[in-house]
């Protein structure tokens, strides 16, 4: 970028934050600190990236850069400082600043009388996964947390993001403000550090509308398939998420398929996933891919804006744990699978076999009478999300398995309990919008349980002993109140195989409370 686009650049900045965040000119002008970064690829061939951090406005002579530890969405420390080469620190005049490596996060520059200090260091990427970046000659997919430093006490300010793409990539995917073509603005760091970055020549497929907003799909070597029916299904279910919540809290909402592979991470107003559409002609292939990515935007209402108390703001040095991952995630699941249903996309025997698949997991593994679903909550960090997988693999659980268990025996039995006129759905928009909209900030785990009991207008402590012990589960208790119930079909007992069917006469309430759930 030459000195002329550069200045425009800084000039189009000052005047996004003077109407976007209320910078006055004078305040554009005092010594708040600048963060303006620049991202390069001339050696994506050996598979890393160069990052340039131009920053001003500092008093303190000496300062901290820090690179995250983690990145939120994904429940484990990354250690992304050891992926980081090369640093180097220099003033305006091109002298080289001293600098102290703290640990592998962290440089501590002595900058003296600098005005300017500018940072410069590659990132070397060794696998493609969806919690790391990972470039190549052909693509750059980039998490900010594995990328951009950060000063402590300056979260929240503005950061400026440029993307040299080189010469034989053009395009640039990612949930960041755009300024102008591959330059981006975060209002703040953690807006930075939800943003992910896809380089490359990317796919676009047709864009869609829900209640006016727009919704896209990018992405890189995204296969061979129907681009419209693929499209006209994924609209439907998006259509069918938002129902529940009713609000869109964005102006628009990219899907990025980063290539094939596996995992997805969610984002306020995007998502990164691996995606290959080879293959989603087969009936099976479809649900699942449908299911997965509708797990991945619910999350943008559940997790980014209703979560618990401990997800947000973020220290981004250590572990951010939290009891609430089971409904966090295992709700997300709960509602993946019924939302697919009321869109329409999928069928009820299609509905059931997703629980049932949840239900003979959870079942089968021995863990469930060992941990509970807070423990497993809380203990992911060093668990894992699906539970150990050593010498104590039997010993713990996976709350993507039992959480969307407890979504269902809780909706059924708010609906008994209100003869159906209230349900999880409820709960979800009360969530929504008392924590979210109105107090800004997550919920407690006895605000949670508060919450469902007032819209039950019960204690439901019978569903909650689920959740803090490891009580074994009553299931026809919660399923015959929708009129169905869980049949074993083998008596193995290391493999017990059991399916959920309906019940030959039902009542009215349990005929209406299968109907509505169901989305009938």
């Amino acid at each position: 970028m030459d000195f002329t686009m550069a200045f425009f650049f800084r000039y189009l900045v000052i005047l996004f934050l003077f109407s976007f965040n209320g910078y006055s000119t004078l305040s554009a002008q005092s010594s708040t600190p600048e963060f303006n970064y620049e991202l390069s690829f001339d050696e994506s061939t050996d598979h890393q990236y160069h990052v340039r951090l131009e920053t001003t406005g500092w008093t303190e002579d000496t300062i901290t850069f820090h690179l995250p530890n983690w990145t939120p969405g994904y429940y484990q420390i990354m250690n992304f400082g050891k992926m980081l080469r090369n640093f180097s620190a220099h003033n305006e005049h091109d002298e080289v600043l001293e600098f102290i490596q703290i640990d592998d996060n962290s440089y501590r520059i002595s900058k003296g009388k600098s005005k300017t200090i500018s940072i410069t260091y590659d990132v070397v990427t060794f696998r493609k996964f969806v919690a790391n970046s990972y470039v190549d000659s052909a693509h750059a997919f980039i998490i900010p947390s594995n990328t951009f430093l950060y000063v402590d006490h300056y979260l929240n300010l503005p950061v400026t993001v440029s993307v040299n793409p080189g010469e034989n990539w053009t395009d640039v995917a990612t949930g960041l403000k755009k300024i102008e073509k591959h330059h981006f603005l975060a209002s703040d760091f953690d807006i930075l550090y939800d943003s992910p970055l896809l380089v490359g020549n990317l796919e676009r497929l047709p864009s869609f509308d829900v209640k006016g907003v727009k919704h896209h799909f990018v992405g890189y070597d995204i296969g061979e398939f129907d681009h419209e029916s693929f499209i006209d299904k994924l609209s439907k279910v998006i259509a069918s998420s938002v129902d529940i919540i009713g609000d869109i809290p964005f102006d628009e909402y990219t899907f990025i398929a980063i290539g094939p592979g596996r995992g997805g991470i969610e984002h306020l107003n995007n998502t990164v996933f691996s995606f290959s559409g080879n293959g989603l002609e087969n009936p099976e292939r479809m649900n699942s891919m449908l299911n997965f990515l509708t797990h991945e935007y619910f999350h943008h209402y559940n997790v980014k804006r209703i979560r618990p108390f401990e997800l947000g703001p973020f220290d981004y040095q250590k572990e951010n744990r939290t009891n609430m991952l089971w409904m966090s995630e295992g709700f997300t699941v709960y509602y993946e699978f019924l939302i697919v249903k009321r869109s329409g996309v999928a069928d009820e025997k299609t509905l059931f076999a997703n629980f049932e698949r949840d239900i003979n997991g959870n079942e089968n593994n021995p863990g469930r009478l060992h941990q509970s679903l807070v423990n497993a909550s809380y203990n992911t960090w060093k668990d894992g999300p699906f539970g150990k997988s050593g010498l104590e693999k039997n010993k713990t659980i996976s709350y993507y398995q039992k959480g969307p268990i407890i979504g269902l025996i809780l909706d059924f039995a708010i609906r008994n309990a209100t003869e159906n006129k209230a349900s999880l759905d409820d709960v979800m928009r009360l969530l929504y919008t008392s924590f979210y909209q109105e107090k800004q900030r997550g919920f407690t785990d006895a605000e949670f349980q508060y919450a469902c009991q007032q819209i039950a207008g019960n204690p439901l402590n019978d569903v909650f002993d689920y959740v803090y012990s490891v009580k074994e589960i009553d299931y026809d208790k919660y399923l015959n109140y929708a009129g169905l119930r869980l049949v074993l079909n083998s008596d193995d007992p290391a493999n017990k195989v059991y399916s959920i069917e309906r019940l030959e006469n039902l009542n009215p309430l349990q005929r209406k409370i299968l109907e509505s759930w169901m989305g009938e």
